[in-house]
């Protein structure tokens, strides 16, 4: 399974203070895919193979040292007022694969002055020309040395644009880039205020499985941000997370299950995860999920019933304390404390309700 990955790696240098790992649920993104590109050989290839092989050599070449000569006339192709939307797309495509297994071209092409171009390309209205500057955008980002300068040339408008009207690689790959702009905690607010999320929680909801994990990997990291939490509840977040939590088939349970973990951390999410009936798929999870996923649902719960005599009524009614139980004797210490912890808080429901009558 992709989403095991060594425990030793701790996603994006953040792991949780409480001691639930989510490092193995969220892997990072990578550079764009070759096989986005038509193969060679197919009619839709004509446009890059033209003098034979075309993409091949580019593929080929692309994992080569390139000088900084050819770098810097790739850019000037693309600023040049003449030139044809053709050749504005084959630099924009060598540029992007030149990035894409290459550091030493990533900084190179920064240097150079690659990423202005490639911004305004993001507004471009030919769809090809889009992907392709969204994507070398997205692989020039992977050198973390990179962010602070694609933020600074003023990506993160247009890399939301691209990530609403942008064909679906375009909206994978913008997605992307800005999570790896979120890396960097000053960039989150910006990228929240600068109106991302809610197409990020389209894609979470429509992209296919690619665009799901990168959407639900990108809010997870922006939802670091507070205000980042509140703006995903009012973008409606919390009914695709409890469908794809709800859904083994979606691959996305454990994903799925820590961004809703981080909604509930505020008093909107909580309402809203209680309102979309939230607390059966959570007590579900408790019941019949993998360890990982009991843990986690256990402190969502935890999340939901910790101020509210009501709501903990509800996940007791919902028959939370038997699977409870049996989590206490049976889980991680982690865990144990946890459920142990959310027990407690429902049995005092009962007595205090008791003493009421």
């Amino acid at each position: 399974m992709e989403m095991e990955i060594p425990s030793s790696y701790r996603y994006m240098e953040r792991s949780y203070s409480d001691g639930g790992d989510s490092s193995g649920a969220f892997s990072d993104c990578n550079s764009d895919r070759s096989g986005e590109f038509p193969s060679y050989g197919s009619p839709s290839s004509s446009s890059y193979s033209s003098g034979g092989g075309g993409l091949q050599r580019l593929l080929v070449a692309c994992s080569a040292d390139y000088s900084d000569e050819v770098v810097r006339g790739l850019i000037s192709d693309l600023e040049s007022p003449s030139a044809s939307v053709e050749s504005q797309r084959r630099a924009a495509m060598e540029l992007r694969l030149l990035a894409k297994h290459n550091p030493e071209n990533r900084l190179r092409m920064a240097a150079a002055g690659a990423v202005g171009p490639l911004v305004a390309l993001l507004y471009h209205s030919d769809p090809q020309l889009q992907e392709h500057g969204v994507t070398a955008i997205l692989n020039i980002s992977l050198c973390d040395e990179n962010k602070t300068l694609i933020a600074a040339a003023g990506a993160i408008r247009p890399l939301v644009h691209a990530l609403r009207t942008g064909t679906p690689a375009a909206r994978e790959n913008a997605a992307c880039a800005l999570l790896r702009l979120a890396q960097l905690d000053d960039l989150r607010a910006a990228i929240g205020r600068s109106g991302a999320i809610p197409p990020l929680v389209t894609l979470l909801e429509t992209g296919g499985p690619r665009g799901k994990k990168d959407a639900a990997t990108a809010l997870f990291t922006l939802l670091a941000s507070r205000d980042n939490k509140i703006r995903a509840v009012d973008a409606g977040i919390v009914r695709p997370l409890l469908d794809l939590m709800a859904d083994p088939e979606s691959g996305m349970v454990d994903k799925a299950a820590y961004v809703l973990h981080a909604v509930v951390e505020v008093p909107e999410g909580r309402a809203a995860a209680v309102e979309e009936y939230g607390i059966p798929v959570l007590v579900e999870m408790v019941e019949t999920g993998t360890a990982r996923q009991k843990e986690i649902a256990v402190r969502s719960l935890l999340e939901i019933c910790r101020e509210s005599a009501a709501y903990r009524k509800m996940v007791a009614q919902e028959g939370a304390i038997p699977p409870l139980v049996a989590l206490s004797q049976s889980a991680t210490k982690k865990a144990k404390e946890k459920a142990e912890a959310l027990i407690e808080l429902l049995r005092q429901r009962r007595t205090a309700g008791n003493s009421h009558h």
